[in-house]
C-alpha cells in the first residue's frame, strides 16, 4: 500500500506543477505583452517629447522674428493709395511689384482695388519697400529673376 501511496503522491504533483504551468505561463506571456506595450508607449512618449521640444524651439524663433517686425510696424497703416503709389512710384508693373513681395501680381492687384488686405508678413514686406528707391527695386528683381 506504501508503494501506491507514493505513486499517487508523484502523480498529483505531477499534474499541480501541470496546472500551474498552465497558469503561470498564460500570465507570463501577459506580463510578456504588458512589458512590450510599456515600451512602445516609452518610445512613443519621447517621440512626443522630441516634437513638442521642436515645436516650442519654432514657436521662440518666430516670437524672436516676429518682435522685430512688430516694432518696424508701429505706426504704419495699409492704404489702398499708398500701395498704387508706392508701385507708380517705383515705376513698377503689378506682376514685378508682386514679385518683390513674393506674392502674384493678382494679389498685388486685389490689395490697389480694395478687394484684400496684405497679410502681416506681406504688410511687413510692403513697409520695407517703402524705404528703397527704383535702382535697389530693379536690383532686387535681377537677384529674384537670377
Amino acid at each position: 500500500m506504501p508503494d501506491l501511496a507514493s505513486t499517487l503522491k508523484t502523480e498529483i504533483r505531477r499534474l499541480a506543477r501541470k496546472e500551474i504551468r498552465a497558469q503561470v505561463s498564460s500570465t507570463q506571456k501577459a506580463a510578456t505583452q504588458h512589458r512590450r506595450e510599456i515600451a512602445l508607449l516609452k518610445r512613443e512618449i519621447l517621440a512626443q517629447r522630441k516634437k513638442i521640444a521642436a515645436l516650442e524651439s519654432n514657436q521662440r524663433r518666430r516670437v524672436a522674428e516676429a518682435a522685430p517686425v512688430q516694432d518696424s510696424l508701429a505706426g504704419a497703416r495699409f492704404s489702398i493709395r499708398s500701395v498704387r503709389a508706392q508701385r507708380r512710384r517705383l515705376k513698377l508693373s503689378a506682376e514685378e511689384f508682386g514679385t518683390l513681395l513674393n506674392v502674384s501680381a493678382q494679389t498685388v492687384y486685389n490689395w490697389e482695388q480694395g478687394r484684400t488686405r496684405p497679410a502681416r508678413s506681406q504688410f511687413a514686406a510692403l513697409v520695407e519697400l517703402r524705404s528703397i528707391g527704383r535702382r535697389e527695386a530693379l536690383q532686387r528683381l535681377r537677384a529674384a529673376n537670377a
